[in-house]
């Protein structure tokens, strides 16, 4: 059983990409949330400091609700994704949807991790260089994962355009005496790219 891994990686790769929407919602529902959680390090993020966290909420010092904004994004995008389908992903929904949830949470979170920025080069007491790491690493990954959601809607609608241009019309699935019935201007549009 001799396998090529050029195939196997080729296969694995063209899965990836196909399912890239998915994954890309579920990395942007989990690493913010993991993010956070390395942040509060000695007290980790479970359902009690979660629920605390939410009834102590201030914009000003939580960071509670990068990973909220994520989870909220990503499960929009993911509601909308799936609901499409292959004329409605080459269209519009899917990628206006995204866009406009991405364009909302990257205001969002630029708004709050510059507030937090200049909050912190005022405040007198400082944070450990490790939680400062992961407060940059969450406004990162949030900011990164906006944008991927962005890029991989556009690529979706682009391959769902390919397949549609590609299905739409094959000619040579017509018969001869259905081409003769076309209008010239009809032949000459199936012949376009």
């Amino acid at each position: 059983m001799d396998q090529n891994p050029v195939f196997l990686i080729t296969m694995l790769i063209s899965l990836l990409l196909f399912s890239a929407p998915i994954l890309l919602a579920v990395a942007d529902a989990l690493l913010p949330s993991a993010l956070l959680s390395a942040a509060l390090s000695p007290s980790s993020l479970n359902l009690q400091t979660f629920s605390s966290h939410l009834s102590n909420y201030d914009f000003r010092y939580s960071l509670i609700d990068i990973p909220l904004v994520s989870i909220i994004r990503s499960a929009i995008i993911l509601c909308v994704y799936s609901f499409c389908d292959g004329p409605r992903l080459s269209r519009g929904p899917y990628l206006a949807i995204a866009t406009v949830c991405s364009a909302a949470s990257l205001v969002f979170v630029s708004l709050k991790a510059s507030y937090l920025l200049m909050m912190s080069s005022y405040s007198s007491h400082s944070k450990g260089g490790y939680v400062r790491a992961m407060e940059a690493a969450l406004f990162v990954s949030s900011l990164g994962l906006a944008i991927g959601h962005v890029v991989v809607a556009y690529r979706t609608s682009c391959r769902e355009r390919r397949k549609l241009l590609v299905y739409k019309i094959d000619i040579e699935a017509f018969h001869p005496k259905e081409i003769g019935s076309l209008m010239p201007n009809e032949v000459e549009e199936l012949h376009m790219p």
